[in-house]
């Protein structure tokens, strides 16, 4: 998957026109607000392209949950399996308390769908936020993420809880693969001319194997020799390391140095999370969740109970994320080409929602964009 996208770098012709069926799930809150922008800038894209779009509206999500009992209906698993070529996920409320029979839909999806890696791009645009390039590859599938808990008590009669971190060699392995790979994409792009920060491609392996030496120490050794045993395909990158903390440290004092991130799962989502405040807000960044066959893009940002309805909710994200899926199908001409209209609209600074400092509706966003491709 990531090799054609790179290969449609340079030819675009390569991939041959077709229909794409893509699954909707607009999950809980804003998500129903937001993943209709995904459709309307595929639906947008010029016809050079040679792409058409069918659509799919597919239910998963806690107010599903509450409504039926179910978060993630197998309808939904077997239709993405069977007959879409990728798929858009909105946002899913997360209750901070217990609720018996619920766990999180996408979270149970990315393992159902085979999809390891949680991908997400940060950048910044000129002008806005600090100076940042940099793609966090979050490990998805394992880590404390495998929700294996017990709650005992003491011998005095206190409560302990315990969860388990669950490392292994093939998905520390799979995870370092799509993390040098995506490298090498990016490096791609610059040298056909794409702006960068970056001159030389690298990844950071973050980890905290100072402390927690069996778990992290697998992740962080079974990427490095993957990189040593792999010389002729990742000899053009720069392999780097980070204990997790001073990893948060320098993201925040100098994320220019930072190109592509790897990380068990735990650390890429505090990360990518915090690194979205570097450039002005989870409104605006991407994510996808990739497996070898397969990709949804899914925005950063929750569900965010407080501004659903109003229409305010800021669309970029999932227009980002809808490039991202894109990229990762293979069609890399129409992501850039998305990619472009949103930076086109943030560098203007005039039509922008409140999360951004400004008064814009959600239409309006996006109607700018569909306007600038």
């Amino acid at each position: 998957m990531l090799s054609a996208a790179r290969q449609s770098l340079r030819s675009y012709s390569s991939v041959a026109p077709k229909t794409l069926k893509i699954g909707l799930i607009a999950g809980d809150g804003i998500g129903k607000e937001v993943i209709p922008a995904g459709r309307q800038i595929l639906e947008a894209l010029p016809s050079d392209f040679g792409l058409k779009f069918n659509f799919v509206d597919l239910e998963a999500g806690f107010e599903l949950f509450k409504k039926t009992g179910t978060a993630l209906p197998e309808e939904t698993v077997q239709i993405l399996k069977n007959e879409c070529d990728g798929a858009l996920f909105g946002a899913v409320s997360s209750p901070t308390t217990k609720v018996e029979g619920y766990s999180s839909p996408i979270v149970a999806l990315r393992k159902k769908m085979g999809l390891y890696a949680n991908v997400r791009p940060v950048k910044s645009v000129d002008g806005i936020g600090r100076p940042v390039d940099m793609v966090i590859v979050r490990e998805n599938t394992e880590d404390l993420y495998v929700k294996e808990e017990r709650l005992f008590q003491a011998p005095d009669g206190t409560k302990v809880a315990e969860a388990i971190k669950r490392i292994s060699q093939t998905a520390s392995s799979r995870i370092g693969k799509m993390a040098f790979e995506i490298a090498l994409q990016r490096q791609a792009v610059r040298d056909l001319g794409g702006a960068s920060l970056h001159t030389v491609p690298s990844v950071t392996v973050t980890h905290k194997s100072n402390v927690l030496s069996l778990t992290d120490g697998l992740f962080r050794e079974t990427i490095r020799e993957l990189y040593d045993n792999s010389q002729a395909q990742y000899a053009s990158v720069d392999l780097r390391e980070q204990i997790v903390d001073s990893m948060v440290y320098r993201m925040f004092r100098e994320p220019e140095i930072f190109d592509v991130v790897v990380a068990p799962n735990l650390y890429g989502d505090i990360l990518s999370d915090g690194a979205a405040a570097l450039v002005g807000s989870l409104g605006v960044v991407p994510s996808a969740n990739v497996g070898n066959n397969f990709a949804i893009g899914e925005p950063c940002h929750g569900s965010a109970p407080d501004i659903e309805g109003r229409g305010i909710s800021n669309p970029i994200a999932t227009i980002r994320s809808t490039a991202l899926m894109l990229e990762f199908m293979g069609y890399a001409a129409p992501a850039a080409k998305i990619y472009a209209a949103v930076d086109a609209n943030l560098s203007a600074n005039l039509i922008k929602t409140p999360d951004l400092g400004g008064n814009s509706k959600t239409q309006d966003v996006i109607a700018d964009i569909i306007r600038r491709l």
